[in-house]
């Protein structure tokens, strides 16, 4: 059974480093897709350190009903398919485990979870440019990436490998999302760039691809993703939600930029004539 022929665009969310936000920005983002009418799945690919089910507001325990055997259903939460090791092991549990064993569980999460026909696919990458993103780029179509980072020097040096790693593995880079951009004092109202500012578009110009999304340092995300209720349910019509929507917007534009360049392409045919 091929379950990810069911599925239009698989794009995997990444980082170079841990710490930019990436796992909420990702899931904010599956909402945001959902929201806007698509049919849409997130794996979390962390198996060292889940926390979408958190996110989500899975409760503790929750597991995956499992068919024939070895496939498992997807869990349903926030309007989303959702698959996580978080499922699958107590949160204090250790995963002690050697990178063939941390590829095979993912290999195993992903192809035979049961997706529904979905319109997108979105994976939650562990941080870094290591045996996951190796196997997954090279035994997956994927439609691309998306890298996250931070204004401030060290994240964009680490965001800087995970482009890097990418391109070597001729996976789509379909934008960077400068997330904890600016924040907006809940007093006064000043707006100040804490991690810096410009760091996401010099790194989109450095590699010709684009900013698609610039999000807020605002504690209302983290209060909201950590309560299991993603801001974009608990207040789906405050700025915050609109700059997650207008992330989902420019990524499906590029989606679909893509998509036509593949139809546009020309055929070549061979007869005997």
């Amino acid at each position: 059974m091929d379950n990810l022929s069911r599925i239009k665009h698989i794009i995997c969310i990444a980082s170079g480093k841990g710490g930019v936000g990436k796992s909420t920005t990702t899931i904010n983002l599956a909402v945001a897709l959902q929201q806007q009418g698509f049919r849409v799945g997130l794996l979390d690919a962390d198996i060292y350190g889940p926390s979408q089910p958190m996110m989500l507001g899975v409760r503790s325990g929750m597991r995956p009903e499992i068919v024939d055997k070895q496939y498992m259903r997807p869990i349903l939460a926030c309007g989303l398919e959702t698959n996580s090791m978080g499922y699958l092991v107590e949160g204090s549990t250790a995963m002690v485990w050697r990178a063939p064993m941390i590829v095979g569980a993912f290999n195993q999460m992903l192809k035979f979870t049961l997706w529904s026909e979905l319109d997108y696919l979105l994976i939650d990458m562990p941080p870094g440019t290591g045996d996951i993103q190796l196997s997954l780029s090279q035994s997956v179509s994927l439609t691309g990436a998306v890298i996250v980072t931070t204004p401030q020097d060290v994240a964009l040096l680490d965001a800087r490998k995970g482009i890097e790693m990418f391109r070597k593995v001729n996976v789509p880079l379909l934008g960077v999302v400068e997330n904890m951009g600016v924040h907006i004092c809940s007093n006064c109202g000043h707006a100040e760039a804490i991690f810096g500012e410009g760091g996401g578009e010099q790194l989109a110009h450095d590699y010709g691809v684009g900013v698609i999304g610039s999000l807020p340092l605002d504690l209302s995300i983290r209060e909201h993703t950590d309560a299991g209720t993603p801001i974009l349910l608990a207040r789906p019509d405050g700025a915050v939600a609109s700059a997650y929507h207008d992330l989902a917007r420019r990524l499906t534009a590029k989606v679909a930029e893509l998509d036509s360049a593949k139809s546009s392409a020309p055929t070549i045919t061979v007869s005997d004539d």
